[in-house]
């Protein structure tokens, strides 16, 4: 019989249902992550995510990824930008 268990979220402390025991039904199979991706996500957690959150964290992975790549080929004319003006 399958094992399905309610957690809360690391990050956001959402409620879900994780399906560990049918793993290719549970909401975090619905998110793609890298192999990289995976890696900077479990370097920060050790237990299950929500959905929302591995996206979130999936595209600050690809943000930061981008402004170091932007940062590479700017050298000295590189500006970080964090939203503020």
């Amino acid at each position: 019989m399958a094992h399905h268990e309610s957690k809360y979220c690391q990050r956001c402390d959402t409620q879900f249902e994780c399906k560990v025991g049918t793993i290719a039904i549970c909401q975090c199979s619905t998110v793609t992550l890298s192999k990289e991706e995976r890696g900077h996500i479990e370097q920060k957690y050790d237990d299950c995510l929500c959905a929302n959150c591995l996206k979130v964290l999936r595209t600050e992975h690809k943000n930061a990824k981008h402004q170091r790549s932007l940062k590479k080929i700017l050298g000295i004319y590189y500006k970080e930008n964090h939203g503020n003006k």
